[in-house]
């Protein structure tokens, strides 16, 4: 049963909450090998769902306070790819389906989720009716079977993100929207509008909060959302990607390998994954901007949840195993090991002897 006492996404924003929301379903079983890179279809919605629950739970106890459900890239259009389209339905629902059962089991809130269809192109009015169709079937599936909210996100154009707002309040029966735009390396939408000023627009069309995700790591994406938050006056979302872009290499997209001269999206990500510092830095800065929305998406692990939550004041379950090390028989407290390992261990471990640079 649905726990009535929880709070929904508004509530709990208008009373000061703050929200953490852990992404990145599509790289982390890509990593597990449960998932191909390239067409980036949860097939493992159908394939292993007692994995997709495992992760979700995973999440949770790592601090997120929201289930989402993995639809991301399950629409109509990526299921054709695949030749798949059949299952559409069966994807979704069963998806749904699983993020309820673990929220309803962890008392958190369960969002449905709509994304960049792939297909959107300005001013072509026959994709627009395409583009908001595949919208409208995944918002009723989402509002049909328990969705406490719509997150619509990863959209580089304003104006399918605009769309999928509008969709959302026309097919979605009340859910609120939290809408986060994709910025790629310039500051601007695909369409021309300034991040900051696409985002404002969206909070005056009716998103219940607005913000950015995916594409850009920590270090490129903190000037941005500084400017979202000067220009919205309501709540505000971040979940970048955890690798470490720079001002010259400002999305993951644009990442090139040191070893190969290659791009590293998306094989070659980890070379460029962000620290657990970084992680905790970032939502450090979040916290000072006055994010009220936080978390991370591709590239998300559970260790870097527990740091965003631990910033944000939390003490999840996995806090229980934070790192001790006054514990290490080597690098601990010294009142508790023998001088044998750690002075005579440390030494070695730490720094070259004559006799190492002999051999």
């Amino acid at each position: 049963m649905i726990n009535i006492n929880i709070l929904g996404l508004v509530e709990r924003l208008a009373e000061g909450e703050d929200v953490i929301i852990a992404e990145g379903y599509l790289f982390e079983f890509e990593r597990r090998g449960l998932l191909k890179a390239g067409s980036f279809v949860p097939e493992v919605v159908l394939e292993f769902p007692e994995r997709v629950l495992d992760l979700h739970e995973e999440f949770v106890h790592a601090g997120s306070d929201v289930v989402q459900a993995f639809t991301y890239y399950g629409h109509r259009e990526k299921m054709r790819l695949i030749g798949k389209e059949h299952l559409l339905e069966k994807l979704n629902i069963d998806a749904l389906k699983i993020a309820r059962r673990v929220a309803d089991r962890t008392g958190t809130l369960m969002a449905g989720n709509i994304c960049n269809t792939t297909i959107y192109q300005k001013d072509n009015q026959e994709l627009a009716e395409q583009t908001e169709a595949m919208f409208k079937e995944q918002i009723q599936w989402a509002e049909g079977n328990g969705a406490d909210f719509i997150i619509a996100e990863t959209f580089l154009d304003y104006g399918e993100a605009e769309l999928a707002l509008e969709c959302i309040k026309k097919y979605g029966n009340g859910l609120p929207a939290l809408v986060n735009l994709t910025p790629p390396a310039t500051e601007t939408t695909f369409d021309g509008k300034p991040i900051d000023v696409a985002c404002k627009m969206l909070e005056d069309k009716g998103a219940a909060v607005v913000g950015l995700n995916c594409s850009r790591g920590p270090g490129t994406i903190i000037p941005l959302i500084k400017k979202v938050r000067e220009m919205c006056k309501g709540p505000i979302a971040c979940l970048p990607v955890p690798y470490r872009t720079t001002p010259e290499q400002p999305i993951m997209q644009s990442l090139v390998d040191p070893d190969t001269n290659k791009m590293a999206f998306p094989e070659n990500l980890p070379a460029f994954q962000c620290s657990r510092y970084q992680i905790r830095e970032f939502a450090k800065q979040c916290k000072e901007i006055g994010v009220e929305v936080v978390g991370l998406c591709c590239g998300n692990a559970s260790h870097y949840m527990r740091e965003v939550a631990e910033v944000y004041g939390r003490k999840p379950p996995a806090s229980k195993y934070s790192t001790d090390m006054s514990l290490h028989f080597m690098y601990g407290n010294q009142a508790h090991f023998s001088k044998h390992y750690t002075q005579g261990y440390k030494k070695r471990f730490t720094s070259k002897t004559k006799h190492d640079e002999s051999n």
